[in-house]
């Protein structure tokens, strides 16, 4: 097994653009969409064959799993999601990731991403350490940009530990169109910063609680790349502002 190459940010021969590759997840969609294109271009119904083929060419797209180059920092927090950060709270943590073995009770610094459905679904680890939770909360599926998703809709915890016992949570929330939650990790699993751990199907939301003592080093209205954005640098408290251009 090869080691991942590692990129620096002095100069060098250069990066070519790559075409990303889809998820296994998404080619059994891709596959039936094209399918039923064929169907109808066989049947020259071209009024529903065009259509269908650009939905084939939009699964293809939403399945899209490109690579990632993750800053590498100690204390670095990456956003597990591609989107806009919609909110950005003080809450207490969810109270299946609460108690001395979980995020506690105080309330930490929340920071959701939504994503649309022309965002990278595929989610990533905010810290290198170990899972120790991943649990699956069944709920609603109203519009992930409000509020209230975090507590009424479909979502799927995550906590994982640094080996000094920094913890970080973050949970997966499905929204209007997402009907499926999808996690490639399970507690125990040893995971790298910026690593994949799940997907959610068609447009959804990704909450990061961030430790104590922490604030976030990214905005409201901000949009982050997962595995590459830096979202907050443990142990730092000093606040961020922002201004639309």
């Amino acid at each position: 097994m090869s080691l991942p190459q590692k990129y620096d940010n002095r100069a060098g021969p250069g990066i070519k653009w790559e075409r990303p590759d889809v998820h296994p997840e998404g080619r059994k969609f891709a596959l039936i969409a094209a399918a039923i294109t064929a169907f109808f271009a066989f049947m020259a119904w071209e009024t529903l064959a065009w259509p269908m083929a650009g939905i084939t060419l939009w699964v293809l797209a939403f399945f899209r799993d490109p690579v990632r180059v993750t800053p590498q920092g100690e204390n670095f927090v990456i956003a597990p999601a591609d989107g806009l950060i919609t909110l950005i709270q003080k809450v207490p943590p969810p109270p299946e990731m609460s108690g001395p073995m979980g995020l506690g009770d105080a309330p930490m610094t929340r920071v959701s991403i939504f994503m649309s459905v022309f965002d990278v679904h595929i989610n990533r680890s905010p810290m290198a350490g170990t899972v120790r939770q991943v649990i699956y909360i069944p709920g609603k599926f109203l519009n992930a940009d409000l509020d209230k998703a975090s507590e009424d809709n479909e979502r799927q915890h995550f906590l994982v530990e640094r080996a000094d016992g920094v913890k970080i949570g973050f949970t997966q929330i499905a929204g209007l169109v997402a009907r499926r939650i999808v996690t490639f990790v399970k507690p125990g699993d040893m995971v790298a910063s910026g690593e994949r751990v799940g997907l959610i199907r068609f447009g959804s939301r990704v909450d990061v609680y961030l430790p104590e003592g922490t604030e976030p080093r990214v905005t409201q209205g901000q949009r982050t790349v997962a595995g590459e954005t830096i979202i907050a640098d443990i142990g730092n408290a000093s606040e961020l502002i922002g201004i639309p251009h």
